[in-house]
């Protein structure tokens, strides 16, 4: 594992931010934290990069304490940095290889990285809000972390700032760096996410690959043929050990969930051998915003 996580909590006064919170992310994976804001989202990063210290509980980096030899393994962007508005990118990058002792002949890597090495001499002012934020992940680069975290990397832009970005962690990813970050926008933690862990004040309310926490409720609805009774529909469906938690749905249709490694075709084809015909079969998905009312209810 990158990142252990063991019975986190953290107090302030009579607050509790955190409780027992145990999250491990695995090398090579794009893991988002999502909650909406006052989860602990961030109080989570501040505490695994040393930022903040915990009330409880252990953080290991690479399956050691968290140490200055970790950390120089580890890029963050917590907060947009501050950047001289009227000086170019390249300039900006130099600044920050000089403050962070990296490598300035990495600039021109980072900048094509970022998808900015032909504005490379425009001026910060002149960028738009996305980016910005792809110069401040360019800054990030330049010290060649394995592993990204990466605080609401898309709040506050526009669509396609947010389409760049998101472009930008995937093509990461696709190197092998393990990217973690932290969003209230689940619609982008499906997109980009290969992993998820759900927060809600304070608290894990659900964790794992993505596939499983966010598209595990989608149901596929069934029409029965002509010659079919929904009551030899269901009887048919209570043979099949893969299909679970039917329900009568209107005009004479059922519903139902089927495991994560079985599709609906191989559901009409299951049904077709024991006589049952249908009339109409649609996999119905439940809104993002659903699944998370449900996990966080």
């Amino acid at each position: 594992m990158v990142l252990e996580l063991d019975h986190l909590s953290k107090r302030y006064g009579g607050t509790e931010a955190l409780r027992d919170l145990t999250l491990h992310v695995p090398a090579g994976s794009v893991y988002g934290l999502l909650g909406p804001n006052g989860s602990g989202k961030t109080t989570t990063l501040g505490i695994a990069l040393g930022v903040l210290n915990p009330s409880g509980g252990t953080v290991r980096w690479f399956g050691q304490a968290l140490s200055a030899g970790s950390k120089r393994r580890v890029g963050a962007l917590l907060e947009t940095p501050n950047f001289y508005p009227y000086l170019s990118a390249r300039q900006n990058l130099q600044v920050a290889a000089e403050v962070k002792r990296a490598d300035a002949r990495r600039i021109d890597e980072v900048l094509e990285t970022v998808g900015l090495l032909g504005r490379q001499h425009d001026a910060f002012q002149s960028f738009s809000l996305g980016m910005k934020q792809r110069l401040a992940l360019a800054s990030t680069l330049l010290g060649q972390p394995e592993v990204l975290v990466l605080d609401e990397p898309t709040n506050g832009l526009d669509p396609q700032g947010i389409a760049e970005v998101r472009t930008l962690v995937q093509r990461l990813a696709a190197e092998g760096k393990t990217i973690i970050l932290a969003s209230h926008l689940l619609d982008e933690i499906e997109k980009v996410c290969t992993h998820v862990a759900v927060l809600q004040r304070g608290q894990l309310r659900a964790a794992g690959p993505v596939r499983d926490i966010l598209t595990s409720a989608d149901r596929v609805v069934l029409r029965p043929g002509p010659a079919t009774t929904p009551a030899a529909l269901t009887q048919a469906l209570a043979r099949l050990p893969w299909v679970s938690d039917v329900q009568a749905e209107a005009d004479g249709c059922l519903s139902a969930v089927l495991t994560s490694e079985q599709h609906p075709a191989a559901l009409n084809e299951a049904l077709f051998s024991q006589g049952i015909i249908l009339a109409g079969l649609e996999l119905r998905h439940r809104s993002l915003e659903t699944q998370f009312l449900a996990l966080t209810s």
